[in-house]
């Protein structure tokens, strides 16, 4: 079976805006296609468990609120028995004030003033007995009334009532599903990138893959076929193969994509790549390639395009544009001109290089 090396580039892209957003719940390409599917059934779910929890909540109401009356009444009865013996106790010390004769008219001055006292006390008790009553109580009213309130609303308004109870769920159910649906793009690719690895998965234990190669050029390279300079490439897939090096660039375009003149030429894309890492990688490392009495060997690089939907019907120059059914058939058609310990020995150049340039 082939070795495969890194995760495929649009994954990779997919992982670190989801990191940068905030959002680390999906571990794999399915998580997120699976939760992008079950968005609306997602959505229905949290409305669901919050038409549960306010129907909960309002049996809850209704059996605490009568409850509540039930324990306000008793407070408001228990006080006021309360406070109604308070004002016969005071009454009876007002009459035992009157009825104490004083031994001497020091002792008569003396009680006179608590006499008075105490029938101020009973006339001030009984004057504001009720709103004694009602300030004792005053704290549960209010949270009676609140649970009242709160009773009414959901009752009148149950389905408001569901969706503020939910809305926090729901912002964060929306806003993972806004920052995925921004990432179509990249889930188109990377399932196309997805399905090639697997086909060159098939491939013997002679061949090596690595996906996502990028190279950052410290110097950049002059490229004389568009007047301008390369400072870095990325590769959808690299294949070290015993005829040679395949670099594969994949897509998963549309029909209506391959008429698309935004789009940047995919050709050029891969061709530009090619330029650039066929002169690091002959420059590096055929001196370590086994000698032919003829001279140095180069390491050819063969640049392919996967259209995983359609393809165009045009030839390119320098560029083989297949699908995916022609990819393995196209590369075990070559006739091998390195060993396995060659194709092992270029791999691991191409590997120690994408390290040193990261």
């Amino acid at each position: 079976m082939c070795k495969v090396y890194n995760s495929v580039a649009c994954l990779t892209a997919i992982k670190k805006h989801l990191h940068e957003c905030n959002i680390s719940e999906f571990k794999s390409l399915r998580e997120v296609i699976q939760f992008q599917k079950n968005f609306p059934s997602l959505r229905q779910n949290i409305i669901s468990q919050h038409q549960r929890k306010i129907e909960k909540e309002k049996e809850e109401l209704i059996s605490h609120i009568s409850y509540m009356e039930d324990i306000i009444e008793k407070d408001r009865n228990n006080y006021e028995q309360q406070l109604q013996k308070e004002i016969l106790e005071l009454k009876s010390k007002t009459i035992f004030s009157s009825n104490f004769s004083a031994s001497s008219p020091i002792e008569k001055i003396i009680r006179w003033p608590q006499k008075i006292l105490y029938k101020w006390k009973v006339l001030r008790l009984e004057k504001n007995i009720n709103k004694k009553v009602e300030e004792f109580i005053e704290t549960s009213v209010q949270v009676h009334q609140e649970k009242m309130d709160r009773l009414q609303y959901i009752r009148q308004n149950f389905d408001n009532a569901v969706m503020e109870s939910a809305a926090e769920s729901l912002m964060s159910l929306e806003y993972k599903y806004n920052i995925i649906s921004g990432l179509e793009s990249y889930i188109h690719g990377a399932l196309g990138e997805f399905k090639v690895v697997k086909t060159l998965e098939t491939l013997s234990d002679e061949y090596v893959l690595i996906n996502d190669f990028k190279l950052l050029f410290h110097n950049p390279i002059y490229n004389h076929l568009e007047k301008n300079y390369i400072q870095s490439i990325q590769i959808d897939h690299l294949l070290v193969a015993p005829s040679g090096v395949f670099l594969i660039e994949t897509k998963n375009w549309s029909k209506k994509s391959l008429h698309n003149l935004d789009l940047y030429s995919p050709v050029q894309q891969v061709k530009r790549a090619n330029f650039a890492f066929y002169r690091i990688l002959n420059q590096g490392i055929v001196h370590s390639l086994s000698k032919h009495h003829w001279g140095d060997r180069k390491i050819p690089l063969r640049n392919i395009i996967v259209m995983i939907n359609s393809k165009p019907k045009e030839e390119f120059q320098h560029v083989k544009v297949l699908t995916l059914d022609e990819l393995i058939g196209f590369i075990t058609y070559l006739d091998p001109i390195f060993s396995q310990s060659e194709v092992r020995r270029i791999s691991d150049y191409i590997l120690d290089l994408s390290r040193f340039s990261s």
